[in-house]
């Protein structure tokens, strides 16, 4: 499996972090090896000074597909969950500074936090219109609805389908709305999506 991620997609990220608004989907990969084992805290990692949590919709892929379109990206997928997207933004403006990938302080070893479950889109109702939140000892920190996407979900799938097979397993991170922040040792994050508590984790 692999995960696939979506940069900038919704304005108000875009803005806070004093980036240029993207004409199509930003793009990149993490490694299975930077998914966050069940369980276990999240550690600081020692390379950087400045990790930020991203939350995040997650959409996963069940069967195989290329070159999907839009209108039947749909069939692709029956389980929406939700997760972080760590970042080391020190480290990751160092390499955009340079002009270089960014998969450092992306894709390191537990980067990705993926929920403990996951739920039945039948049940969701409109997903155009989902709305979670991520409470940082909680507090909320952020909070938004997938209506705010400049790309939604079966535009992302379609998108994405276009330079890379989608297969079985698949996950992908649609982006992080505002609120974006530092995380320090011993904050608990905790994760929910239209009411329902996806995941709680500790940082180290």
């Amino acid at each position: 499996m692999k995960i696939i991620c979506v940069g900038r997609n919704y304005t108000d990220h875009i803005a806070e972090l004093h980036n240029e608004k993207p004409e199509e989907p930003v793009l990149f990969q993490k490694p299975d090896t930077s998914i966050l084992l069940k369980k276990q805290p999240f550690f600081i990692p020692d390379f950087s000074e400045e990790v930020h949590y991203e939350v995040e919709v997650l959409v996963k892929i069940k069967k195989i597909g290329k070159h999907i379109q839009a209108k039947f990206a749909h069939k692709y997928y029956d389980e929406v969950g939700l997760g972080i997207d760590f970042t080391a933004r020190d480290l990751q403006q160092k390499l955009k500074d340079k002009g270089l990938p960014w998969e450092k302080s992306k894709a390191f070893d537990g980067a990705a936090v993926i929920s403990d479950s996951w739920l039945d889109k039948s049940g969701l109702g409109d997903l155009d219109d989902l709305k979670f939140r991520l409470e940082r000892n909680e507090e909320v920190v952020q909070e938004a609805s997938t209506s705010h996407m400049l790309w939604k979900i079966d535009e992302l799938i379609a998108y994405i389908s276009t330079y890379f097979t989608l297969k079985i397993g698949d996950i992908i991170f649609t982006g992080t709305p505002a609120g974006v922040g530092k995380v320090l040792p011993d904050d608990r994050l905790t994760g929910y999506l239209e009411g329902h508590k996806m995941f709680s984790i500790r940082v180290k």
